[in-house]
């Protein structure tokens, strides 16, 4: 008979809970806790939050929540206005931003978990050295081997600049990759939907001069055929993008060379 071990540290358990007595407009967030200095398993916290003194953003009680009840709390957070992707976070089941996901978008009491399978640094902060790493490997760059014109920028037909719309867009948040199970399988080797999104921008850019360097850098049995049109990555994109499309069209570049 098989037997399998829980890896260290993965058995949550039940924490603390905080209450907002006295209070009439109440709404309970459920927060994932992990400190990798304690030495405990992680646990999941309870916070009552009085939402008639609260923002009306699922970030805004993560504020909240670090302002006034509880210190310890680590999250990730910039913008606030959905630019930055640095909120990306487990919400309610879903992969979003928490500075455009509403309260009042859920019914009930509201899970609040880092990013599924990725390394947590703390609470709800992932490990995005992988993923930034992938990013950096695809050359996120114009690359040209004409020389620049001495007088202006380089210049491209509106027509083909439309084509770049829904991609560069792409703010890295991670929240389709992290929701693509093709990537919980093969993070090592598989690019996942972002960082693929991000090759395309570039293959699609007229302006650009190394397409058959960049399709040969992702010809590979993982690196791009990993993608089984799952689409949770177009489902959970917070920008409404569509990073199923965008592999789709390397792919039938790839397919096209081959005649």
């Amino acid at each position: 008979m098989a037997q399998f071990t829980l890896p260290k540290n993965s058995k949550v358990r039940k924490g603390k809970t905080f209450t907002a007595d006295g209070a009439k407009n109440k709404k309970t967030f459920h927060v994932y806790r992990w400190d990798p200095d304690g030495g405990e398993n992680p646990r999941v916290d309870s916070y009552e939050i009085d939402l008639d003194n609260c923002g009306p953003m699922v970030l805004d009680a993560l504020i909240h929540i670090k302002n006034d009840i509880d210190p310890t709390l680590t999250f990730r957070r910039s913008c606030r206005e959905g630019i930055c992707g640095s909120c990306a976070m487990n919400i309610g089941g879903t992969n979003t931003l928490a500075c455009i996901q509403g309260i009042d978008e859920f019914r009930g009491d509201i899970p609040i978990y880092p990013l599924p399978h990725m390394t947590v640094k703390k609470d709800l902060v992932p490990d995005m050295t992988h993923f930034y790493a992938q990013y950096a490997s695809i050359k996120p760059w114009l690359q040209t081997y004409s020389p620049a014109p001495p007088d202006r920028e380089r210049l491209q037909s509106h027509e083909d600049r439309t084509k770049l719309d829904g991609l560069y867009e792409c703010i890295l948040c991670a929240c389709c990759s992290t929701s693509c199970p093709s990537y919980w399988w093969n993070p090592e080797r598989y690019l996942g939907p972002a960082i693929l999104l991000q090759a395309y921008r570039w293959i699609a850019d007229s302006r650009d001069e190394n397409t058959g360097e960049r399709l040969d850098d992702l010809e590979d049995p993982f690196r791009l055929y990993r993608c089984h049109t799952i689409m949770n990555c177009t489902s959970t994109c917070p920008k409404h993008l569509n990073p199923a499309k965008a592999i789709a069209e390397i792919k039938k570049l790839m397919l096209a060379r081959s005649f």
